[in-house]
């Protein structure tokens, strides 16, 4: 009689989204090329782009509410939650200020913007982005939300974190009462998963859209005359991600990086289509789950480092602060350099989930700190659209590595079930997101 095939031996099902990605890709070049030929055409698909990141945006809230509730409230106590935020928010504070440090240092050695002839023309642009941030109070503030349904309908993403900890600690006061809820929860989770993949296939047309518009209105004058700083930016990034984040992602959590951004190339590509790492935050949290970081860690980690880990946002404030002086025969003294810098990790945080938040960062935080730079933001516009893409490309490494890392620090990290993802063994469901088979047990723990 043959051997029954074993789960690691059964024939496995063609993964239909491999057709998906690859639609991707060829809606990149074809955008790309209708960029170049037809301008005038390409500029008026943005809203195909925009329509796309949109879609997903309208899932983010519902994924992270469901996965904080799910993870938290099957917690037994909550010491544990506490601890998994205090550990990520100073890993988050040490790392956005080494990427400072970083950009910095890079800045001081190119020296970009040197030599340039500014149009003061896009000023009123510019103040237009420095009045889309908010101040550090306000951004406290505008965490509580005005009411409990209004964390959802506005899509702020620290609101729906603060509601759903508020939920899941009251499923754990409800002890065996609140397992039903909990479990309605899971089958939500479900449902919004499913939601979730069937928008993904109209990522081709998003993409398609993006970035045709976006060639078609910048074409190559901008990318010729601010070459350096785009080059330099990019470079910076690819170092800090596979050099700094490497090595700490390998002494804290002893993972390759190249392991691990492989296994999240299909959400790279679709970041790198949208420039926007909110279009791969709910994948991104079903990935981390299925490598074997538990679901409280996931869920506390990861809508947390979207607010407050831009490493990306981080390199590029200290660039472009250091290229707009130059720009105007006003280089920055050291000393100068590092109080504006100070400035800007306040500065970001206020920016956070605001849509363009880099430029906008960057012009409110020099408006407020060195007004007479302003100015020189406006020149930075025609190209920001290419630098946001690996800010968000960064970003996301950043998150993704930190999710890691915190989840091994804290014990809550399968690395059994991490070497089996790497391997293949263990695929990626891509038309559920959902691991049944390592679902915890729904009933949350009595806290009396």
């Amino acid at each position: 009689m043959p051997t029954p095939p074993t789960p690691d031996t059964a024939p496995r099902r063609r993964d239909k989204t491999h057709y998906l990605y690859l639609a991707v890709i060829v809606a990149v070049l074809l955008g790309i090329l209708v960029g170049f030929l037809f301008p005038g055409f390409a500029k008026g698909l943005k809203p195909l782009g925009d329509g796309f990141v949109n879609l997903i945006k309208m899932m983010i809230s519902p994924i992270i509410f469901c996965t904080i509730v799910i993870g938290v409230g099957s917690v037994a106590k909550a010491a544990k939650v506490g601890k998994v935020g205090v550990l990520a928010l100073g890993y988050f504070i040490v790392m956005s200020t080494f990427a400072l440090a970083i950009g910095l240092v890079v800045g001081n050695i190119l020296h970009p913007g040197t030599g340039l002839h500014l149009n003061p023309a896009d000023v009123k642009s510019v103040q237009k982005s420095a009045s889309g941030a908010e101040g550090p109070v306000d951004f406290l503030l505008g965490i509580i939300p005005k009411t409990f349904v209004s964390a959802f309908t506005e899509g702020q993403v620290l609101q729906t974190l603060l509601v759903a900890l508020l939920v899941g600690f009251a499923l754990q006061k409800l002890g065996p009462k609140g397992a039903p809820i909990l479990r309605g929860v899971e089958h939500l989770q479900r449902l919004v998963f499913r939601v979730l993949a069937m928008i993904m296939w109209a990522a081709p047309i998003g993409a398609f859209g993006a970035i045709a518009a976006v060639v078609g209105a910048t074409g190559w004058a901008a990318l010729k005359s601010l070459a350096v700083i785009m080059i330099g930016f990019y470079v910076t990034c690819l170092v800090f991600v596979f050099v700094v984040l490497g090595i700490v992602l390998w002494l804290g959590a002893r993972v390759n990086i190249w392991h691990l951004l492989r296994y999240l190339g299909r959400e790279f590509l679709l970041i790198l289509s949208t420039s926007s790492s909110e279009s791969a935050l709910p994948r991104l949290i079903a990935k981390m789950e299925h490598l074997g970081v538990d679901k409280s860690v996931v869920g506390i980690t990861v809508p947390t480092g979207y607010s407050f880990n831009l490493d990306g946002t981080a390199i590029y404030l200290t660039m472009a602060t250091l290229f707009v002086a130059a720009a105007q025969d006003e280089p920055l003294s050291i000393g100068a350099q590092i109080g504006l810098l100070v400035f800007m990790i306040i500065a970001s945080k206020g920016a956070a989930g605001v849509s363009g938040s880099g430029i906008a960062t960057l012009a409110s935080g020099l408006q407020s700190h060195r007004p007479e730079l302003v100015n020189g933001v406006g020149f930075i516009l025609g190209i920001d659209r290419f630098m946001s893409e690996a800010r968000a490309l960064t970003n996301f490494a950043g998150n993704a590595v930190a999710t890691v890392l915190i989840g091994n620090w804290t014990k809550e990290f399968d690395r059994e079930q991490a070497r089996r993802v790497f391997a293949g063994q263990a695929p990626f469901d891509e038309a559920t997101m959902v691991d049944e088979e390592r679902r915890p047990e729904p009933a949350p723990a009595a806290a009396r």
